[in-house]
C-alpha cells in the first residue's frame, strides 16, 4: 500500500487493534469521495497513550479514533471536550484543530442511538440493561438517557465501578433511574424480566475469544427484548446467537461501528460521510427502513 506525500493521516489507537474493521471502512469512504487520506491502526499500550497522542500531533495527523482500553484515559489528555464526550467521560474521536489543539468527541453515542432507530427498538419510557461499566458503557448510558429510557440497569463484574458510573449518570440525567447489579445469572434473570433492550458494552466474545458470552445462559433473555452487542468481530457473536434462539430481536455491532465512524469521518473531513459505502465495506447486515 503506497501512502504518497501529501496524504492526510488518521489513526486508530487501541490494544488490541488487529481485529479492527475501521481501516477497511474508512479506506472505502475516502476512496468513494476521491480523498487522498489514509487510516492506520496502531497498537498502543495504556502506559504509552499520552506519548502516542503527542506523537500524532507532532506528526501532523488530522485526528484519530480511540478504542478499548483507552477511551476514558484519552478524555484526560484532551485540550477540550465536546458536550457529549464530557457527559460520557470518554473519548473515541480526536480532532487536531486550530493550533494543533486536541479536541475530544464521543461519536459512540450517536452510533448507538441511530442503531436503535434503525432496529426499531423503542426505549422511551421503558427499561434497558447494560453489561459493563467502562467507556463504552458510559456512551451507551448517555444514548439511552437521550432516547428517553426511564430505567437503566447496569450489570458488571466490578460492582463498585458500576456504582460510580450509575452515580455520575444519575447526576447528569436525574429523570432516569440507574441501578446496579452483579453480572451473575440470578441477578440477570431478575433484572432483565422487564427490559426491552440489552446492550453488551464489554469486550467479552470478541475475536479470538469467540466462544465466550457475557451472560452465562440464554434463560435470562426473552422474546420481548432487543439485544445489541457492541462487539462486531465476529459479526454474529455467541450472545447474538443465544438471543436469536430465544426469539429476541438482534442488533449488529457493525451498525454501531458504521454510524459512529460516519460521524468521526465528518468531523475529520468536513464532508458528508458515504454511509452506505461504509456499511458495505464491513459487510454489515441489511438495514430495515429507518423510522422517525
Amino acid at each position: 500500500m503506497e501512502i504518497p506525500p501529501g496524504t492526510e493521516l488518521v489513526a486508530l489507537l487501541g490494544d488490541p487493534v488487529a481485529h479492527s474493521l475501521s481501516p477497511r471502512m474508512h479506506a472505502a469512504a475516502f476512496a468513494a469521495l476521491g480523498l487522498r487520506w489514509a487510516y492506520v491502526a496502531l497498537r498502543v499500550l495504556p502506559s504509552d497513550l499520552p506519548e502516542a497522542v503527542r506523537g500524532l500531533r507532532a506528526l501532523g495527523f488530522v485526528g484519530a479514533n480511540v478504542t478499548v482500553p483507552h477511551k476514558e484515559a484519552a478524555a484526560e489528555l484532551m485540550d477540550r471536550l465536546d458536550e457529549v464526550a464530557r457527559a460520557c467521560g470518554a473519548v473515541n474521536t480526536i480532532v487536531f484543530g486550530e493550533g494543533r489543539r486536541a479536541l475530544g468527541y464521543n461519536t459512540d453515542v450517536a452510533g448507538v442511538r441511530r442503531t436503535l432507530r434503525y432496529g426499531n427498538v423503542k426505549v422511551s419510557g421503558l427499561r434497558a440493561a447494560v453489561l459493563g461499566a467502562g467507556g463504552a458503557a458510559r456512551a451507551v448510558c448517555v444514548a439511552l438517557a437521550q432516547e428517553g429510557a426511564s430505567e437503566v440497569a447496569l450489570f458488571a463484574r466490578r460492582v463498585e465501578r458500576a456504582e460510580f458510573l450509575a452515580g455520575s449518570m444519575s447526576t447528569l440525567f436525574p429523570h432516569v433511574r440507574f441501578e446496579v447489579h452483579p453480572l451473575q445469572q440470578d441477578a440477570l434473570r431478575r433484572g432483565l424480566q422487564e427490559a426491552t433492550l440489552l446492550v453488551n458494552a464489554t469486550p467479552i466474545g470478541m475475536h479470538p475469544d469467540t466462544g465466550q458470552s457475557p451472560i452465562p445462559s440464554e434463560e435470562v433473555l426473552h422474546d420481548r427484548m432487543g439485544v445489541l452487542d457492541l462487539v462486531y468481530n465476529p459479526s454474529r457473536t455467541r450472545l447474538l446467537r443465544m438471543a436469536e434462539r430465544t426469539g429476541a430481536r438482534t442488533l449488529s455491532g457493525l451498525w454501531v461501528l458504521a454510524f459512529q465512524g460516519a460521524v468521526s469521518f465528518e468531523l475529520w473531513t468536513g464532508r458528508p460521510a458515504p454511509v452506505e459505502v461504509m456499511l458495505r465495506a464491513i459487510d454489515a447486515p441489511r438495514l430495515p427502513e429507518e423510522r422517525p
